[in-house]
């Protein structure tokens, strides 16, 4: 073993962090592994060396607590305004969830009528005072006695589900269901119960370890049935996938005659669909029939006629279409296509008003909303929606003449409209206001600029209208580019805060390897092609530059998960081209990140150093194992949390520690290399609003620092 002297970039002097002799061999290839025991959490060492890390952290942060200080007051006032997500309807009550203002968590409501007294049905701020224990997965049964809901401690994904009579918001005494992860839960229509998923529980976990810090491989998902009013050891288990790595889930349909249940092997839009008939009691041994059993495509169900059910799909649709499928003649030769694939990609497809679909279409990174028949008929209600922006939330049911829909915009908080589907009008239902906000004084732009290989990429560009465009504003160019996910229109106050306070602009391109155009974009930039999402990313850079918008001095880059290993890779390859990087959560270790958590799903995307030609991809841009050993880095600030059970936090332990090593030792390298860590938090999911402003703060405040951007009233 081999200790390492404190890295000292200027005058920023980084804990030691030992470099210990592992190698590993790939296809005979030997990799180096310094950091290897950076990747147990529990170790007095690594404990150590995060309490060092953060004291460096917190130490440069604390030059910046003007603006740190500016940044998280403004925050509260403009947080401070009522935000509501769509009501639904089960039995005789709507339900429906709502933000005061400053609350950590959203509370869960009951009302009776669309314009009755509404009451609290769950407020999780209860469940932690500070916060940290969140809403996960709810429903709510057919007959709206009960509500079956999960609660996560800390981030983690781990839950933990509860079963709550809804006349007197109590919980029943002995419903209490550890270890679900990744599930929904699906009611049968008898109100007995409902399905769920779960894994076994940590091997790890004991001696004061809490869940959600372990970083072994969660597998060995089973589907289940509760039966409310029983203890969790009477559960039924009802499948069990043949592979150790598959996910499994189960839907209850519309009608209650049939449990679909859908499996997954990876993170790739792909399903196997079985289906099972519900009579009488649930047992284990009830009969299974295997409609499709292949990993050829997706197969989303929407609704059902008996035996004719309709599914969202990909197969030879990149962007989607509608199929329906007789279960009682399933040959794909009696499969019929209802609405087919277009230009446009599907986003949702929810049944309403007995035989109609309300349909959502992404049309260039934007939604527009349409009515079919369950025919394929296109119907006469125009839906208009205000601006150009997203839909983040659409709730009807089979039996609704009418829905629900939440708007969203870069500059639109989110209000929510009632579209009654037999007069073909829409009325604003709850509208959103932000105290404090004019948004007639920002603009968004939609440019599309030329990547590498001459591929057109559209990119949103948020500024003020007052901005001129002489290569001097602070920037913000976040990309994600992974898992088909597409970087929709989204309100946030924190961007909104960098324009109106720190003079910045806001740049979202929409790299490959998203869902902006389908599952061709999406494959276009992952696996062997991984490669072309960073280069469309930088080109974003360079296009922002020569157009002025900034100057590299100026530009900073960031991303989340994912977006993490793009900010880490690009800054690897360019880091002249930024002035900051800001890293969340990031996956930044490609030769092991399938050995954790529920990495292994990824591999879709990645590939896998168990493969040689991908192991010799992956050595190509593995932020870890490509860090620069002879150029100076950007500001870059990592940011990840204890409780991350998702991208385990040892990745950017590991990176970081390989940035400090060699960058920080770099005697041209004046700009900080730094990590925060948070305790009590995980992925991002459910952190709690107290949470969200401090790091805002903490990003704003090195951020600033970084590209000298300063506060304006």
């Amino acid at each position: 073993m081999a200790t390492a002297s404190p890295p000292t970039s200027g005058r920023y002097r980084y804990p030691a962090t030992s470099r210990r002799d592992h190698v590993d061999t790939y296809h005979g290839v030997a990799v180096p592994d310094p950091y290897r025991w950076l990747e147990d959490p529990d170790a007095a060492d690594t404990k150590e060396w995060v309490t060092a890390q953060n004291v460096v952290t917190n130490a440069h942060l604390a030059e910046s607590n003007d603006v740190r200080e500016k940044v998280s007051a403004r925050m509260k006032e403009l947080c401070n305004y009522e935000r509501y997500s769509c009501p639904f309807r089960r039995g005789d009550r709507y339900f429906f969830l709502k933000n005061d203002g400053l609350q950590n968590q959203s509370v869960f409501y009951k009302q009776d009528s669309l314009d009755g007294k509404a009451e609290v049905l769950l407020d999780p701020n209860l469940l932690a005072a500070d916060g940290t224990s969140s809403l996960g997965a709810y429903e709510i049964s057919e007959d709206g006695r009960y509500l079956a809901y999960g609660v996560s401690k800390s981030g983690s994904d781990w839950q933990t589900v509860y079963v709550r009579d809804i006349a007197t918001c109590a919980d029943l005494p002995i419903d209490n269901i550890p270890w679900v992860k990744f599930s929904g839960i699906s009611w049968t229509h008898d109100h007995k119960g409902f399905y769920y998923s779960k894994y076994p529980a940590p091997a790890e976990l004991g001696a004061g370890k809490s869940a959600g810090t372990e970083t072994s491989g969660a597998t060995r998902q089973t589907l289940w049935y509760h039966t409310v009013g029983t203890a969790v050891e009477k559960d039924i288990q009802v499948y069990s996938p043949t592979e150790a790595t598959w996910m499994v889930s189960g839907q209850v349909t519309d009608d209650g005659k049939y449990m679909l249940i859908s499996i997954n092997d990876s993170c790739d839009p792909v399903n196997r669909l079985y289906y099972t008939e519900i009579k009488g009691e649930i047992t284990a041994d009830a009969p299974i029939i295997k409609l499709i059993d292949n990993f050829d495509a997706e197969y989303s169900y929407i609704t059902n006629d008996d035996t004719v059910f309709y599914f969202k799909t990909n197969l030879n649709a990149p962007r989607y279409r509608i199929i329906s499928i007789d279960f009682a003649s399933p040959e794909v030769t009696h499969w019929k296509e209802i609405i087919p694939h277009t230009d446009d990609v599907l986003s949702y497809a929810v049944p309403a008003n007995h035989n109609q679909m309300i349909l959502a279409y992404m049309q260039h990174v934007k939604h527009v909303i349409k009515v079919y028949s369950l025919k394929g008929e296109e119907a006469k209600t125009e839906v208009k929606l205000p601006s150009l922006g997203a839909i983040a939330g659409l709730t009807a049911r089979r039996q609704d003449t009418d829905f629900f829909y939440k708007f969203v915009s870069f500059l639109y908080p989110g209000s929510t409209f009632r579209v009654d589907l037999a007069t073909g009008t829409t009325t604003t239902f709850r509208e959103t206001v932000v105290k404090g906000l004019n948004s007639s004084l920002f603009e968004v732009e939609q440019a599309f600029y030329t990547s590498k290989d001459e591929t057109k990429i559209p990119m949103f560009i948020i500024k003020s209208k007052a901005a001129l465009l002489d290569g001097n504003n602070p920037t913000m160019l976040y990309g994600y580019g992974g898992f088909n996910i597409a970087l929709m229109p989204s309100f946030s106050i924190g961007r909104l805060l960098w324009i109106m306070h720190l003079g910045g602009i806001l740049a979202i391109p929409n790299i490959r390897g998203g869902g902006e155009y389908g599952d061709t974009w999406h494959k276009a930039g992952v696996l062997l092609k991984k490669q072309n999402g960073f280069d469309d990313f930088i080109a974003a850079a360079e296009y922002l530059i020569v157009k002025r918008y900034t100057s590299a001095a100026k530009l900073c880059i960031e991303g989340g998960s994912n977006g993490g290993l793009l900010v880490a890779a690009c800054t690897n390859q360019r880091p002249e081209l930024f002035g900051a990087a800001i890293a969340h959560v990031g996956v930044m270790d490609m030769l092991r990140f399938h050995k954790f958590t529920i990495g292994y799903a990824w591999c879709s995307d990645y590939g896998s150093s168990d493969n040689k030609e991908q192991f010799e991809y992956l050595m190509k841009y593995s932020p870890i194992h490509n860090v620069s050993k002879d150029k100076t880095y950007p500001s870059m600030l990592l940011l990840t949390a204890d409780h991350d059970d998702r991208v385990s936090p040892l990745h950017s332990y590991k990176y970081i520690a390989e940035v400090q090593h060699y960058v920080g030792n770099n005697a041209n390298q004046t700009a900080p290399v730094m990590i925060r860590i948070e305790t009590k938090a995980g992925h991002g999911g459910g952190k709690p609003l107290a949470k969200q402003i401090e790091e805002q703060s903490d990003v704003y405040g090195f951020v600033s620092k970084a590209l000298g951007a300063s506060w304006k009233a």
